[in-house]
């Protein structure tokens, strides 16, 4: 499973250093924080002029379940007229991690996602900010539908 997870991170990684220049998006790369009902990191690195990926690396651990979640989103942006820096964006991509409820043996977890925000980059200022949707179907250890999780992401920008 480490193997895995160390193979998807590099590749991505390769894919994040290895783009064009961002022209809808008033900043290229960006890393913070996503807050929601899974905490996490979260890094955006643009593909083109109105497309982003997003990687977003998050955890739980409780006394009845431990989990570590990195889930890949290819979102698309689209800027709202007569708000400068303000942009909505909707997209799509997959998770993959690895969960263990107690008294159990870990599983892997692997599922499909959808994502609807809003981002908004603070002008002068190395600050982004978003509020998104992203709902889920998980496909491993059940098949199971999340209506979502809706998460406060703040990232600095450069």
């Amino acid at each position: 499973m480490r193997k895995l997870l160390f193979t998807l991170i590099t590749g991505i990684a390769i894919l994040a250093m290895s783009t064009s220049d961002v022209k809808a998006q008033a900043y290229k790369n960006a890393i913070g924080g996503r807050f929601g009902s899974a905490n996490g990191i979260s890094f955006k690195t643009g593909l083109n002029k109105n497309a982003m990926l997003e990687l977003i690396g998050n955890f739980r651990s409780n006394k009845n379940v431990d989990y570590l979640r990195i889930t890949g989103l290819y979102e698309v942006y689209n800027p709202i007229n007569g708000a400068e820096g303000l942009s909505w964006y909707y997209g799509g991509g997959g998770t993959l991690g690895s969960v263990k409820v107690k008294g159990y043996d870990g599983d892997l977890y692997l599922g499909l996602n959808g994502v609807l925000g809003l981002d908004y980059k603070f002008n002068g200022a190395p600050i982004n900010l978003s509020l998104d949707w992203i709902p889920t179907l998980q496909l491993t250890p059940d098949t199971d539908f999340y209506s979502g999780d809706v998460g406060l992401g703040v990232r600095f920008t450069f």
